[in-house]
This record gives structure tokens, C-alpha cells and sequence, in this order.
């Protein structure tokens, strides 16, 4: 495997496994368990779960791989704080949802190529872009892992 295509999968596999890690807890919650705060006053598993869905699912505009699946989570989940809105789908859908979202980035991903990862994301310009091209594709992929590994720790805590 060339080297580039290695750096690549390496990335990939690290989505992958923080991913697959919070797959098995979602599947594992109870209805009871993801309604639980991961501490007094603070977030719900559920609210957590609703938040790293709906971000995870910018990400398909952002690396330019087409629509978004779920946009009704938006409101609830990145707008607002948890509880300032009812929660807009069920505990079922929103499993459901991140399952969804999660499967088809990381079958997206799997498609794109080594320059195709360097190339920029949509949110960035081109102008900003050719000042600073570590604003690219592969460089939201690393920043979208480490930000649902960090809320999966949260969401142990609630356990």
C-alpha cells in the first residue's frame, strides 16, 4: 500500500474504532440509561447522542459528499442547549439516526482518495484554503474523531 494511501486508512480506522466504540454503547443503552445526565446539571447521553449525530451529519455538505440525512436535529441538538427544546425524534429514531449517518460516512470516506482527502472543506474558501491547506477534508476527519471521542467519554460517565 503506498504510504499516502496508508495515512489515509490509518485515519479511517481510527474513525472507524471511536465510532464503533459509541455504536456499541448506543445500542446498549436502555431507554432509561440514555434519558440519564452524565452528571448532576449537566447533559443528557441522549442529548449527547442527538449532538454528535447531528454534527457528524454537516459533515456530509462539508467534505462535499451531498445532503444531510437529518437536519431536524439540528434545533435541539446543536442550537440549543439540552432540554430548551423537546427532543424532536424518539429514543428509537435517534438510534437509528446514528447508525444512519455514521454508516454512510464511513462508507463515503472509504471512497475518497489520498488527494481527494487533501483537498479543501466546504467551509473554508479558496482563497483561505491556498493561505492555510491544512484546512482540508482529512483535517475535519481527525476533528470530528476526537470530538465524538470526547463526548463518548462523557457518556460512560452516565453508566
Amino acid at each position: 500500500m503506498a504510504q499516502e494511501k496508508l495515512l489515509i486508512a490509518t485515519a479511517i480506522a481510527s474513525w472507524k474504532q471511536i465510532v464503533g466504540r459509541v455504536d456499541a454503547a448506543v445500542a446498549g443503552f436502555s431507554d432509561e440509561q440514555i434519558e440519564k445526565q452524565v452528571a448532576p446539571g449537566r447533559n443528557r447521553v441522549r442529548y449527547l447522542i442527538g449532538h454528535l449525530t447531528a454534527v457528524n451529519d454537516r459533515m456530509f455538505p462539508a467534505l462535499r459528499l451531498g445532503e444531510r440525512l437529518h437536519p431536524e436535529l439540528d434545533e435541539a441538538y446543536i442550537t440549543n442547549p439540552d432540554r430548551a427544546q423537546l427532543d424532536p425524534v424518539s429514543v428509537e429514531d435517534l438510534k437509528k439516526a446514528w447508525f444512519e449517518v455514521n454508516s454512510k460516512l464511513t462508507a463515503a470516506f472509504e471512497k475518497l482518495t489520498p488527494v481527494e482527502w487533501l483537498e479543501r472543506h466546504a467551509s473554508v474558501s479558496e482563497e483561505d484554503f491556498a493561505k492555510e491547506p491544512l484546512r482540508n477534508r482529512l483535517a475535519m476527519l481527525l476533528s470530528r474523531t476526537n470530538h465524538v471521542s470526547m463526548h463518548a467519554g462523557q457518556a460512560v460517565l452516565a453508566k
